[in-house]
């Protein structure tokens, strides 16, 4: 079998599969804004979107966390930084401070460079960030005014069928 190199388990990866840049997604909360409780709550996310996963640091491009306004004792890529992520771009940012929303939240968003596909990938939601994605089914309807015209029409026509 011909190889391209190994996919983080030290198994090797048939060449026919291509590696792209996939988005891995996860969340979790902290019950107060200090750095220890940041800090231990990224740490825990980051090792669990990894090791479900299967992800290696070298196959990550880069990662944008992100918290809600009410977190600022410290930045959550350090968490990633004593991890032994060294070499990975980091970048944080607050989160959009919608009305209602999940508060003392941490985010991230992981570009990983792998050969799986967007439906193999699992995405990690801990402790009370569980409720941001309790399935995908809940989604609410795009209302007509929010899509282009040709699919409006589309969609009007099928309703009618």
């Amino acid at each position: 079998m011909v190889t391209n190199g190994s996919n983080g388990n030290g198994h090797l990866e048939p060449s026919h599969l291509a590696r792209v840049c996939r988005g891995v997604r996860g969340a979790t909360t902290v019950t107060e804004n200090t750095a220890d409780a940041i800090l231990t709550a990224t740490r825990e996310l980051l090792y669990a979107i990894v090791q479900s996963n299967n992800m290696h640091p070298d196959d990550i491009a880069s990662v944008y966390f992100t918290t809600t306004v009410d977190l600022d004792a410290t930045y959550p890529a350090l968490a990633a930084r004593q991890l032994g992520w060294i070499d990975v771009a980091l970048l944080c940012g607050h989160e959009m401070n919608v009305p209602g929303s999940l508060s003392l939240c941490i985010r991230v968003l992981i570009h990983w460079n792998t050969t799986r596909t967007a439906k193999e990938i699992n995405h990690v939601y801990l402790r009370d960030a569980k409720s941001l994605r309790p399935d995908r089914q809940d989604l609410p309807p795009v209302r007509p005014r929010q899509m282009n015209a040709m699919e409006a029409m589309v969609r009007v026509l099928e309703s009618t069928l």
